[in-house]
């Protein structure tokens, strides 16, 4: 239509086009007289189509408008009405082929505006004569003031509540993927109270880190500090199932001394458990070689007291022990055997846990497949066992006691919040006449 109307169909001239009719711009005026030509065609086409549009839209306003002015029950339009209809649609038809005839003749860019025009004030008339939900402007949806002021998509209006709702059934590798999928999670994440801290108490709720300057809780995290809630997860994640100088990491070796005794950085809160008797605290051990003799313990030594309780895999028995006297040493306490020991000479190689809930003490065994078995043995448990009144102090150590010096192959497999399976209480072990007497110093050893 552009082209159709600022090309003036006149130049050049009749004269000079015959003396430069071999001449380069004689053919280019010619092609862009075509195009002209072909544009002006495509214009008068699509004013037509409008125009027959409009009339329609007229016409369809009308037979509306005379029916609702008809007096009487019957709502039938009158012949004069349908004629004088009929007229209207024939003088639209009429005007329409009349304006693609003479935009064919190559008229201006002028005079399709001005058609153009008076089809948009035909259809603006006709959209005001009926209400249609069609003309109407679609419905908006509502948007958050603030989440549009700062650009963000419509994910952030979850931000206020219904996400940490979400999230809270997310596991910790699961809100991992979540942050790499998206900056915006990544950042409702690692918010005060979101789920990153959420997911961190649930997992190390009980439990202290044994670290250079002291203990520390899951939830201490010093004001103004940059450390982010996912960073302190993972600190905890791979700091916990590590054991504390002179041993490192999560794997012990080789013990250079007898009687040598391995700590676990993880120590365990019985004051905070107290408060949700349902959560408990597990802490498994694997050992894939065995030198001679070791067993899994919990002392309250960081409490200022002298009481453990032992678990001695080979012989499935549980110690209570006291040292009465540290030079000459002198251990005295009681034991009892729940699991059925292992034959002479076998040394113990397999997994070992203790778990912690409700203020009582159980243990897990589970031996090493062998070569002949066709699965592997399953799990063992002492069941509870026993209470916390022997403890001093609310904070309890976990460790490893190694009776010989040797090559061991023993780690950390796991700390979290779940057993094998839930134990049940020992009737056998909460009565105390079931419980034998124990006595050791330097010169008796102790023997069960």
């Amino acid at each position: 239509a552009k082209v159709a109307g600022d090309f003036d169909f006149n130049w050049p001239p009749l004269a000079y086009r015959k003396k430069s009719r071999t001449s380069p711009l004689v053919a280019e005026n010619a092609e862009a007289h075509k195009m002209a030509g072909g544009a002006a065609k495509v214009a008068g086409m699509v004013t037509a189509a409008w125009d027959r549009i409009s009339c329609k839209v007229s016409e369809t306003a009308g037979s509306q408008t005379k029916g609702h002015e008809a007096t009487g029950s019957d709502s039938r339009v009158s012949p004069a009405a349908t004629s004088a209809d009929d007229a209207v649609t024939r003088g639209c038809r009429a005007r329409s082929s009349l304006n693609g005839r003479q935009l064919d003749r190559g008229l201006k860019r002028r005079r399709s505006s001005l058609a153009s025009s008076q089809g948009r004030s035909k259809r603006r008339a006709a959209a005001a004569a009926a209400a249609s939900p069609q003309v109407a402007r679609r419905p908006v949806p509502c948007v958050d003031p603030d989440a549009a002021a700062a650009g963000s998509f419509p994910l952030a209006a979850l931000a206020s509540g219904p996400y940490t709702e979400i999230a809270a059934f997310l596991d910790a590798r699961s809100l991992g993927r979540a942050d790499a999928a998206c900056r915006l999670l990544r950042d409702l994440n690692n918010l005060s109270a979101g789920p990153w801290q959420t997911t961190g108490e649930r997992s190390f709720y009980g439990m202290e880190l044994d670290s250079v300057g002291g203990f520390q809780m899951f939830e201490q995290i010093r004001p103004g500090s940059s450390v982010t809630w996912k960073a302190r997860n993972e600190t905890f994640r791979t700091s916990m199932p590590t054991f504390s100088p002179p041993f490192r990491g999560r794997e012990i070796t080789n013990v250079e001394s007898p009687d040598e005794v391995a700590y676990c950085r993880c120590r365990l809160r019985t004051d905070l458990l107290a408060l949700r008797p349902d959560s408990g605290v597990y802490v498994e051990v694997e050992v894939c070689a065995n030198a001679d003799n070791l067993s899994l313990a919990v002392v309250d030594f960081e409490g200022g007291g002298r009481s453990s309780v032992t678990f001695s895999p080979e012989t499935g028995a549980v110690l209570r022990e006291r040292k009465v006297r540290e030079s000459p040493r002198a251990i005295e306490g009681t034991y009892i055997h729940l699991l059925p020991p292992a034959t002479q000479g076998h040394r113990f190689e397999g997994r070992m846990g203790l778990y912690l809930r409700g203020g009582h003490l159980s243990f897990f065994r589970q031996w090493k497949k062998s070569a002949n078995d066709k699965e592997a043995p399953s799990w063992e448990t002492t069941g509870f066992c026993t209470d916390l009144k022997w403890a001093q102090g609310p904070r309890l150590s976990l460790c490893l006691a190694f009776r010989d010096n040797g090559a061991y192959k023993v780690r950390i497999s796991k700390v979290g919040t779940e057993p094998p399976f839930v134990p049940v209480m020992s009737k056998e072990a909460y009565q105390d006449q079931k419980w034998s007497l124990l006595y050791g110093d330097d010169d008796h050893p102790l023997a069960i």
